[in-house]
């Protein structure tokens, strides 16, 4: 398999694992605490923009990286590959708490293992490396920045309203998990 064919692999698994995770985890308001407010919605919408403007920007050249294909392309895709490999490894621990909007569910507690040791939000995580690995696949630097940096606005903006939640959801608990853990880049952010 060539590394163009593998990378078109990955990116349709990406978009089918998040197709699938919108429609098959989002929590419904008669079973749980639901308090996304709106940001599924802001996060599709500004993923969708962000791509589709890198995607029909990379036929303009705008900022051609001159960094070399030779190394970017293989770096792309072992991203790419990574990103998915964290998002579904955090899906998976957190299993049937895990839900695509934001909500709680009265027997939920925190989780501390695996991914979740390391950062707060490690399916999070995996879609920003994901989103690095489509903007550097363009070999554009207008792209990177148009796949990267709205996409993690929204994530950003999505991680401060889901962790109002959880405080109020989990009071000193949560803090405690907060004081003790970064956000996203471990022993960064």
């Amino acid at each position: 398999m060539s590394l163009e064919t593998l990378w078109i692999v990955l990116y349709w698994a990406w978009i089918a694992l998040e197709v699938a995770i919108a429609v098959g985890t989002r929590a419904r308001r008669a079973k749980a605490n639901v308090q996304d407010q709106g940001t599924l919605v802001l996060l599709w919408v500004v993923i969708i923009l962000s791509l589709t403007a890198s995607g029909w920007m990379r036929h303009l050249k705008l900022a051609d990286m001159h960094i070399g294909e030779l190394w970017l392309r293989p770096a792309s895709v072992a991203l790419l590959a990574a990103g998915l490999a964290v998002r579904i490894t955090a899906i998976l621990t957190l299993g049937k708490w895990f839900t695509a909007n934001v909500a709680t569910h009265a027997a939920q507690t925190i989780h501390r293992r695996g991914l979740y040791r390391v950062v707060r939000h490690p399916s999070y995580l995996g879609m920003e490396i994901i989103f690095l690995a489509i903007g550097l696949h363009t070999n554009d630097w207008a792209c990177l920045a148009a796949a990267f940096i709205p996409p993690t606005l929204a994530v950003v903006y999505r991680i401060r309203v889901e962790e109002a939640v959880l405080l109020s959801a989990f009071g000193e608990e949560y803090a405690d998990y907060m004081r003790t853990t970064k956000r996203l880049i471990p022993g960064v952010y």
